[in-house]
């Protein structure tokens, strides 16, 4: 695949993040239909959807995820940076794919993956390349408000608001969970199993789907960090 239509692609993976995360943030969310047959059918409403509270939790730097990076990953730092910033004992391990289209280079610690730097998987990604997206899946990163991954949506709420959840078909339907209050350039996905989604969508089901609804077990599966620019 030509190089300039992979750039154009990743673009567009950054335009349709940005797409789901506005809309997700729009007051016109559309309501589901609720199935309650199980606890984890629950849907959430005004009774347990927590208001957003000011508290903020005592985060180590290290560890912080903001909308500048998540840990010593900053967003417009080079990959040479970020090598120099962490030990030497820091393992990097590149994902192909690490989804459609897209590669990642894992960072890695004490056995452990602390994020993923993405990048269009034409790209040869080097100690020139600048970070534009930083994904973990590692419940040691938290934001300043506690939240991070496997934190239930439902309790995250308390930190950010209302949370709306929605997906876009022409992005590989991958669903995202946006709360009225949270960092802008912040996104979160909802862990679920494979084929499934978290929100309890209506239907007839559209290109763009969204529901103030969903099943209350649901965790966060991951965060990412993504640079506008």
């Amino acid at each position: 695949m030509h190089k300039n239509h992979l750039n154009r692609k990743w673009q567009l993976f950054l335009a349709a993040m940005l797409v789901t995360l506005t809309a997700c943030n729009s007051p016109t969310a559309t309501n589901s239909n609720s199935d309650t047959s199980s606890p984890a059918n629950t849907i959430n409403s005004p009774e347990n959807s927590p208001t957003a509270t000011d508290n903020n939790t005592n985060v180590d730097a290290s560890r912080l995820i903001s909308t500048q990076g998540i840990g010593d990953a900053r967003l417009g730092m080079t990959y040479g940076e970020l090598k120099k910033a962490l030990d030497s004992k820091t393992t990097y391990e590149v994902k192909s794919p690490f989804m459609v289209d897209f590669d990642a280079i894992a960072v890695n610690q004490d056995g452990k993956t602390l994020y993923y730097i993405t990048y269009p998987s034409t790209d040869t990604f080097s100690d020139s390349s600048k970070i534009e997206t930083i994904t973990t899946e590692n419940p040691d990163f938290l934001t300043d408000k506690g939240v991070g991954v496997g934190k239930k949506i439902k309790d995250a709420e308390t930190a950010y608001g209302k949370a709306t959840l929605g997906y876009h078909t022409q992005n590989e339907s991958r669903e995202y969970v946006t709360f009225a209050n949270q960092p802008s350039d912040i996104s979160f996905r909802p862990l679920t199993p494979p084929g499934k989604f978290a929100g309890i969508y209506k239907s007839p089901l559209k290109e763009y789907n969204e529901t103030d609804q969903f099943k209350q077990d649901t965790v966060i599966k991951s965060v990412s960090v993504l640079s506008r620019n």
